[in-house]
């Protein structure tokens, strides 16, 4: 076969739609029973942190994509999962219902019960890598030219503390909070599965401690959805009101036991008290460090090359391995790409790049050029078409700074008139770069970038300090906008000539002639076209 998809989770039924879509020879194999399996157990406490906003006042799916972030997307618009459960964050058990409904509303090819055990790549008749080779729990083999990789992060990271297998790991501990009552308890790991299992235990629990190193990340002021949210952090007004409850910041040294009925001695380094070691009894030790890539399918000769702590496969701006042609990867592990930035590896950030992933594929493997609409060459005409799209997309809202909109400009002619311009939706910024370059996207002269972002040191800045200036005038254009806004760059072989930033709005809605239009069009008729601006029809 042409394509083979190992994973029935999100990202390779999104795959696996539009490979059915466009007719290609492929293959979705799962070692479950039905798609999703991984969410039939985590989250532990089955309340998931992606946000399901039904009523928006919106009638614009697309508008309504921004606000639905458990949805896979589809020409047809269907089946979405706002039409489950109306709860804000709803059950894992929703989403594994969803993905069975979206599975079999589009037929998409999937074999159940096939675990993969082994992945070789033989040498081919002409000598180089040939396809590759997927051996089944079963006993049967799959062959195949390409391999996307979207099983996620299922390998539980099991830090080398001396002693640590004395803890209980998040994947079997108890949920049951009766189980720990009046227990003095140390959560090991301060990600939202920490803080999940901390808020479930507060009610019973006589003391809880959570530990973990460097200073605690925020959700609402870095907005990376990875870090903590607001609905898993009650646990922090029980540390900061004094209710008994504590956050370490510090590394666990050891976990020791001396007697089997005692309790578990846990040293500590405190990182702000001169790396103090301090040891602390406890009756219960949870460890809840997070999960990563599982590599040991792969045999040595086609191994992908791990990063970041070998947490996740290297990728190149494709989303192909670094060393292993032909492998691609999708879904949370792509997240590799714009690591704690923005929302690859999630639902309603991968969903997009599982789309343009196939896009690269057609492109390069079926000679299927990227989508695209021809503009006029104004900077009229550029910037009604950017802000048309900035006001409906749900794609750069959603993968902000990562994916961008790109209008491609051609060769001017020899008495000065501008090439054409075409427009092309959805392009990895890094990967627009890179085929621009290379010519795979035509003869370009200059192209524009179209992006949504939030403003530098964004992350830095209390976004509820009202204090904070963001009334200065930037010679970018706009203001010193630190929210989601509009920014348009413009590129000649592959360097930065021009960038302007499109003034924040409070209801996101860049539709103002004086405060959004003109001066677009001016910076569009100054940089990037040369031209002086029309005056707009009224």
């Amino acid at each position: 076969m042409d394509y083979l998809v190992v994973g029935a989770g999100p990202a390779g039924l999104q795959a696996g739609y539009y490979l059915e879509q466009a007719g290609r020879d492929y293959l979705v194999v799962e070692a479950g029973e039905a798609p999703g399996t991984f969410f039939t157990k985590f989250p532990r406490h089955r309340t998931l942190i992606s946000i399901n906003k039904v009523h928006t006042g919106w009638d614009d799916p697309e508008l309504n994509l921004r606000t639905d972030w458990n949805s896979l997307l589809s020409e047809e618009g269907s089946p979405l999962f706002t039409s489950v459960t109306p709860r804000y964050f709803p059950t894992a058990d929703d989403l594994v219902g969803y993905l069975a409904d979206f599975a079999a509303t589009h037929r998409i090819r999937i074999r159940y019960r096939t675990r993969i055990t082994r992945i070789s790549r033989p040498v081919g008749e002409d000598g180089g890598p040939g396809e590759f080779v997927a051996e089944t729990e079963d006993g049967s083999v799959l062959r195949a030219k390409r391999l996307i990789m979207a099983t996620g992060v299922t390998r539980p990271y099991i830090p080398p503390i001396p002693g640590v297998e004395l803890a209980e790991p998040y994947t079997d501990v108890s949920v049951d909070p009766a189980d720990f009552t009046d227990r003095r308890v140390l959560i090991i790991g301060r990600g939202n599965s920490a803080f999940e299992t901390a808020d479930n235990l507060i009610e019973t629990a006589a003391v809880i401690h959570m530990v973990g190193p460097g200073s605690l990340r925020l959700a609402w002021q870095t907005h990376f959805v990875g870090h903590l949210r607001a609905v898993n952090n009650n646990f922090l007004d029980t540390y900061q009101l004094k209710s008994q409850n504590a956050l370490l910041d510090g590394e666990v040294v050891s976990i020791r036991r001396p007697d089997p009925d005692g309790p578990y001695l846990v040293a500590v380094k405190f990182v702000r008290v001169a790396e103090v070691v301090k040891e602390i009894p406890y009756d219960r030790v949870i460890l809840a460090t997070g999960f990563r890539f599982d590599a040991s399918v792969f045999d040595d000769g086609c191994r992908p090359e791990l990063t970041i702590k070998d947490r996740f496969p290297a990728q190149t701006d494709a989303w192909e391995s670094v060393d292993v042609p032909d492998l691609f990867f999708a879904g949370t592990i792509t997240q590799v790409r714009d690591f704690k930035k923005s929302t690859s590896g999630f639902i309603h950030g991968f969903r997009y790049g599982v789309r343009a992933l196939h896009r690269i594929l057609e492109q390069r493997y079926e000679q299927a050029p990227w989508p695209r609409r021809e503009l006029p060459v104004s900077a009229e005409a550029v910037a009604d078409a950017v802000l048309e799209r900035v006001n409906r997309t749900s794609a750069l809202w959603q993968l902000f700074a990562f994916l961008g909109d790109a209008v491609l400009l051609g060769e001017p002619a020899p008495d000065g008139v501008p090439g054409g311009a075409a427009y092309l939706e959805e392009v990895p910024v890094d990967h627009l770069h890179r085929a621009v370059s290379e010519g795979s996207f035509g003869t370009v002269d200059r192209y524009l970038t179209v992006t949504l972002e939030y403003g530098a040191d964004h992350d830095k800045v209390n976004p509820f300090d009202i204090s904070v200036d963001r009334t200065a005038q930037t010679d970018t254009g706009g203001l010193d906008s630190r929210y989601l806004h509009p920014v348009v760059r413009l590129w000649q072989d592959g360097k930065q000539l021009g960038e302007h930033h499109v003034t924040e709005n409070l209801e996101n809605e860049w539709d103002s002639e004086e405060v959004h239009r003109a001066p677009l069009v001016r910076f569009l008729s100054g940089q990037a076209l040369g031209r002086p601006a029309a005056a707009r029809p009224s």
